[in-house]
């Protein structure tokens, strides 16, 4: 006599979704940790910097642009999701990927306009910390696209509507896309921060 196939109940279902959420508070954990950090930076350059004067990049304003665009565009990717519009949805995901990387591109010929100025890492206080804080947000932006990419490959291999919609509902899936979705904004306003502290101080 063969077992009948175990049916996962509704609560069973919470369940598995209930022993992922450890990982919501490991990412605000992160999220305050990393925030601490760069709190910490700009309060020392604040106490460093003295009277040395940097201007900033002018490319650092169309990696400003090109930061919040991304963050439109993901927030449109889960309204797609939650509209069963799956094709549009992986549109808009490839669109926050791309404008991603566009950021790291133009935030790395900022750099190259600060060493056209002749302002290096090693000869001006104000120019390093310049270097060193949007070189740690930018590491910050590659964890995130690393998880942006897998996200997008795992969505675009659903091909039919069935198969797109089945993945959707799935709790991990919906748990992963919420994570993503407050890391990526959370580094997105973390640039506001810091560009707006360049510009101040």
């Amino acid at each position: 006599m063969t077992d009948k196939p175990k049916i996962q109940t509704d609560t069973e279902k919470r369940d598995v979704f209930r022993r992922r959420e450890p990982f919501n508070f490991m990412l605000w954990t992160a999220i305050i940790g990393i925030s601490i950090m760069f709190f910490a930076l700009t309060l020392l350059y604040v106490a460093r910097k003295g009277s040395t004067h940097v201007s900033i990049p002018s490319l650092f304003w169309t990696s400003t642009l090109c930061i919040t665009l991304s963050s439109v565009t993901l927030w449109r990717v889960n309204v797609m999701i939650r509209q069963e519009r799956f094709r549009r949805a992986k549109l808009f995901l490839g669109a926050t990927l791309t404008l991603g990387l566009f950021f790291i591109g133009l935030q790395v010929a900022g750099w190259q306009q600060l060493i056209a100025a002749k302002i290096y890492i090693n000869n001006n206080l104000a120019g390093s910390f310049i270097y060193i804080i949007s070189g740690l947000h930018i590491a910050h932006i590659l964890g995130g696209l690393v998880f942006l990419a897998l996200m997008f490959v795992d969505i675009a291999r659903h091909k039919t509507y069935v198969d797109s919609f089945i993945h959707s509902v799935n709790p991990p899936n919906q748990l992963r896309l919420k994570l993503v979705t407050v890391y990526w904004h959370f580094v997105d306003v973390l640039w506001w921060y810091l560009f707006g502290f360049f510009l101040l101080f």
